[in-house]
């Protein structure tokens, strides 16, 4: 399984493919956007999202009004104040889109309403991405997946009777080009809830590739995600974690993020594929390191070998006998004469 955004392809025996999500962290600054895509693309990324909602398409401020739980309770702000200064300003869109491909790398975000989706289609961004939050807002799945681009579905917080709704509509319209990622809705979440494994299961029960969005502290839900054959890894991005913002503590700065994905590649070089074999750098230690039949005397021609002449000892020649040849051997006689220490070989016996 594989599909490709911009000429990258992702999936089954190619690099994992890293998103920054830079979110709300522009902070409404057009050159903090630049100045997070030039970071991202020193750090490894290969896309850069962000989100583009309007505050009052996304969020009741009668139903907020009052509620600020979970992980909105340590925001010092009304919930709808918070949404309104995180908005990405839309008029960015194209430049920003224009600035991200001359770092080669791809532009998308995540749209929260029709609108959205028809000005990043007017662009022609190469994909799009759900967040975990619209799961089950199915018109709107819907309408994105008529788009025939590739889809990121973030899977938090839900049920497989959901995620399989939604999958179920995608699929629908013919787009088959889905990576499901599995996610912790929480912010930061905890690595004790991570469940990467889950991700494996969404890739056998879907048939889809499959990615982690993730929220824990570090780069150990990522190591283990690509470990188990997920394709894509999402993290928030800042430059600085100490900044004002919802996204900002719970992010990944510039080295956090090159660290990551570092050390995913080295992880990646480590995996290698499912073929088990003497490798190259085997070839001189197997001599080394394995045991064949060696003569514990002096051996003359014509004499019959014994349990008391031999020993299975290092190293091992290649043309040696081996340990498992020691009983076929007994008895036989000798075509010439053997040293103390020789290793035997098939054509020094009759």
């Amino acid at each position: 399984m594989e599909l490709e955004i911009d000429g990258k392809k992702i999936g089954d025996g190619h690099p994992c493919y890293f998103i920054a999500e830079i979110a709300s962290n522009h902070d409404g600054s057009l050159e903090r956007a630049k100045k997070l895509i030039d970071l991202a693309k020193e750090s490894g990324a290969d896309a850069v999202k962000f989100q583009h909602f309007r505050t009052e398409k996304i969020v009741s401020k009668e139903g907020f009004n009052g509620l600020q739980a979970g992980f909105q309770a340590r925001w010092d702000k009304p919930v709808c104040d918070v949404y309104k200064a995180a908005e990405f300003p839309r008029q960015f869109t194209k430049e920003l889109k224009e600035y991200s491909e001359q770092k080669c790398l791809a532009f998308f975000s995540s749209p929260y309403d029709k609108e959205a989706v028809d000005d990043l289609e007017s662009l022609n961004v190469p994909a799009h991405k759900i967040g975990s939050g619209d799961i089950t807002w199915l018109e709107m799945i819907h309408y994105i997946a008529n788009t025939n681009k590739p889809i990121f579905l973030g899977t938090g917080a839900s049920t497989l009777e959901e995620i399989a709704e939604a999958v179920e509509i995608i699929k629908n319209t013919g787009n088959n080009r889905l990576v499901l990622l599995q996610c912790v809705t929480n912010y930061p979440a905890s690595l004790d809830y991570a469940n990467v494994k889950a991700m494996t299961l969404l890739r056998e029960k879907f048939s889809t590739l499959v990615g982690y969005s993730d929220h824990t502290p570090g780069f150990i839900v990522p190591l283990a995600s690509v470990a188990l054959g997920g394709c894509v890894i999402e993290k928030h991005f800042t430059d600085d974690k100490t900044r004002k913002g919802p996204d900002h503590p719970f992010a990944m700065d510039a080295q956090d993020f090159k660290t990551m994905v570092d050390n995913v590649r080295l992880l990646e070089r480590s995996l290698g594929k499912k073929v088990k074999e003497v490798y190259s750098e085997e070839k001189e230690t197997v001599i080394l390191q394995r045991r064949c039949i060696r003569a514990t005397l002096d051996i003359s021609a014509g004499e019959k070998i014994t349990s008391g002449m031999i020993d299975v000892l290092r190293p091992a020649p290649l043309d040696s006998l081996p340990p498992k040849e020691i009983e076929t051997i007994i008895g036989r006689i000798t075509k010439q004469s053997i040293t103390k220490g020789e290793a035997l070989r098939v054509d020094l016996l009759y």
